[in-house]
């Protein structure tokens, strides 16, 4: 899962990156400071995998993982090239969805490209370069389509749901805010457009506000959000680099200290596992102890892929049991067995979050 980090120049995107990924990118108060994208790759953190790693004594424990792009900061005028934005455009392009961090707090020493702090502006200047490069290839897509018409009535069907596309994004919304059905929602994807891909806003707080639910800034993101369906994240950028410098323990007690629950990582893999709508199996064992990220509602066959193109094609059947029921017969296998906790389920079994399967297949 490859997710992009966005925003305007000098609203914590690298400092946030770096603090997620401990990478090293470059953070600095100028714009363009990124220019190729940065690229971290950060383990989710599963307790469960070290439940299990200590319940069978496993040689590797392996977590599944997110790619976080760090994309550079776009400006008015992006669609047209603007500050490098073709290129910038392109990056966001090949990510599954995107991070879009924006400012929400006060600092005369950091400038604001725009010279004010306005989140709803701010998430208005990206989108509308996000927009005005789909309308670009929509239309390009038009003319080719009215070439090629000449009666065709599955063409036809296509050219009036890009008008109906056009349409809608021509009002200034972003096309992930379309009301659509299964066909249509199929179509928009096969599309690839910027501004359907699903979207997590970071609302980067001060520290003094990292705990305050009345921010006026990140109330209004609130709002804003709602009517994207998308998912919102508050963090302090700052803090985040802190508590990346910390370890486990010392970690859990910086964040008590300051009355958060959990870290913004941890925030943002739940809030992208939940817009992407994904779920985590488990295979465990001796050997290894390892946790395999779906789409809900993959089959067994198809979840038994993801470790193997071989265990999907010569699929047999899951053993499957539930985490939480191995929990309590202590991870013993033959004892869940005995209590018929260990389920024998077919193709059409449809993995569910949790679960510890022992695939059988034909070579």
């Amino acid at each position: 899962m490859k997710l992009g980090i966005v925003g305007l120049p000098n609203v914590g995107k690298s400092t946030l990156f770096n603090a997620i990924t401990k990478a090293g990118a470059e953070a600095a108060n100028y714009p363009f400071c990124t220019i190729e994208p940065n690229i971290g790759v950060v383990a989710v953190p599963d307790e469960r995998l070290n439940v299990l790693h200590d319940i069978y004594n496993s040689k590797k424990t392996i977590h599944t993982t997110i790619e976080f792009c760090d994309i550079a900061g776009l400006v008015k005028g992006a669609s047209k090239g603007e500050g490098l934005g073709n290129k910038f455009l392109g990056h966001i392009r090949e990510v599954a969805a995107i991070v879009h961090v924006v400012r929400c707090f006060e600092n005369d020493n950091i400038v604001h490209v725009d010279g004010t702090i306005d989140p709803i502006s701010d998430i208005e200047t990206i989108n509308t370069e996000l927009i005005l490069s789909d309308l670009e290839i929509l239309e390009r897509l038009k003319a080719r389509l009215s070439k090629n018409s000449k009666g065709d009535k599955s063409i036809k069907r296509e050219f009036d749901m890009i008008e109906k596309i056009v349409e809608f994004l021509g009002q200034g919304n972003s096309a992930r805010a379309m009301d659509l059905n299964d066909e249509e929602k199929g179509y928009m994807e096969s599309l690839n457009l910027l501004s359907s891909k699903p979207i997590i806003y970071i609302t980067n707080v001060s520290e003094e506000d990292v705990s305050n639910e009345d921010n006026p800034y990140v109330l209004k993101v609130k709002e804003f959000a709602k009517t994207e369906k998308a998912e919102i994240v508050v963090v302090c950028a700052e803090i985040e680099a802190e508590i990346a410098e910390l370890s486990d323990d010392e970690r859990e007690m910086f964040l008590e200290e300051l009355g958060i629950k959990e870290s913004g990582l941890n925030q943002l893999i739940h809030a992208s596992y939940s817009l992407l709508d994904l779920i985590s199996y488990i295979t465990a064992g001796e050997p290894e102890v390892r946790a395999w990220t779906i789409k809900r509602g993959t089959k067994a066959p198809q979840a038994a892929g993801k470790i193997h193109t071989d265990f999907e094609k010569g699929f047999i059947r899951a053993e499957t049991i539930a985490y939480d029921k191995l929990i309590d017969c202590e991870g013993n296998l033959a004892k869940a067995r005995e209590k018929g906790l260990i389920r024998s389920e077919g193709k059409d079994y449809v993995v569910k979050d949790g679960d510890v399967i022992h695939f059988l297949f034909n070579v």
